[in-house]
């Protein structure tokens, strides 16, 4: 799914210099020069809501690229979405993957208040993984990605139906990315066959992003800043400081870092630094430029060094899905949106 993308020695030197690197960030991309003590009135979050979201997804099975469970998942996405968004965009596209294949794609984006020029972007990926390269059994089957995927889009799906209860002037997109998992490493030689040499590389990770980021729902589209939510819903998961976030989106990442702790959920939001990461995130920074983190569990003790245990294992089921971490990353995105909204309007 995703990687260290850089050497320790390198993150080291990012993070070094994040801290004068943010500070430049926070005045340039910043809208509000000072903040000013606000109320933030966001609506409920509900973890049932969320936890039903994701088990549905999961109730069509594995949603790897060009299977039945993918269309049929994709439909539903499509229709829920319509009936709490103001609007939803549809991208279909084609494109050949490492070993040959073509994937049929599918984003989703759910606008809020399309018109209004100050926006947020949420995004998600909704497709599975089909190996499960990283188990010791099934290795070639594709896994139910049910906090690797499924989770996010749950926790995003009920943001949406949250906000739809509590109309904002704020802009929201909330963007459903395909195709983030069928990405090759090392642990797939003995399933899968390159055939393109060319592209035996992170490029093949995070396909749906690196399209919208090229081709816009929205021609020219532009967003004060974007968050990622990648496996943000396991027991006791640990969100920590990836570098790839800090260093394009530092000031982003104390917000919410912030805002999360400001609420009662420091023991998931860890102010550690970690490695960074080749992630949906990474191509939104850097193709989009829009300042983006990622809200990702971080596991050191895992056989990945990484991620959660389960990652890329037939482990990554229903039974790693926490009702209390969908609780907290889901009030965390709803306070931090209104609240940006508040600060606005008190300008």
């Amino acid at each position: 799914m995703k990687f260290n993308a850089a050497p320790i020695i390198f993150l080291t030197a990012i993070l070094l210099l994040s801290s004068c690197n943010n500070n430049n960030k926070q005045a340039d991309q910043t809208p509000a020069e000072a903040k000013k003590n606000v109320v933030v009135n966001a609506p409920p979050f509900s973890s049932d809501s969320a936890y039903a979201y994701t088990q549905t997804q999961v109730d069509f099975g594995p949603r790897n690229m060009n299977s039945k469970a993918h269309d049929a998942c994709g439909k539903w996405l499509i229709a829920k979405a319509k009936t709490l968004a103001d609007t939803v965009y549809v991208q279909n596209f084609d494109v050949t993957a490492f070993d040959g294949k073509v994937l049929k794609c599918t984003n989703i984006i759910a606008s809020f208040n399309p018109k209004a020029t100050t926006r947020i972007l949420l995004t998600s990926h909704w497709d599975c993984r089909p190996w499960a390269d990283m188990d010791k059994i099934d290795r070639d089957k594709p896994i139910m990605s049910a906090s690797d995927g499924a989770s996010g889009c749950g926790t995003l799906m009920e943001v949406a139906r949250a906000m739809k209860s509590k109309p904002g002037t704020l802009g929201v997109d909330i963007f459903f990315n395909d195709a983030e998992d069928y990405g090759y490493t090392g642990t797939l030689s003995d399933l899968v066959k390159v055939k393109n040499p060319a592209a035996d590389n992170e490029d093949t990770y995070c396909i749906g992003a690196q399209y919208w980021c090229r081709n816009p729902h929205v021609p020219g589209y532009k967003a004060d800043f974007g968050i990622l939510l990648d496996m943000a819903a396991g027991h006791d998961a640990v969100f920590t400081r990836d570098g790839t976030s800090a260093y394009n989106a530092g000031w982003v990442q104390d917000m919410v870092w912030t805002n999360a702790q400001q609420i009662g959920f420091s023991n998931y939001f860890s102010n550690q630094n970690t490695p960074a990461l080749t992630d949906d995130h990474f191509y939104i920074n850097q193709l989009a430029k829009i300042p983006t983190i990622d809200i990702i569990a971080y596991d050191a003790t895992s056989p990945s060094h990484l991620f959660p245990v389960y990652w890329h294992t037939h482990n990554d089921n229903m039974s790693v899905i926490d009702k209390n971490t969908l609780d907290a990353v889901g009030k965390t995105l709803l306070y931090t949106i209104y609240k940006y909204e508040a600060e606005h309007k008190s300008q």
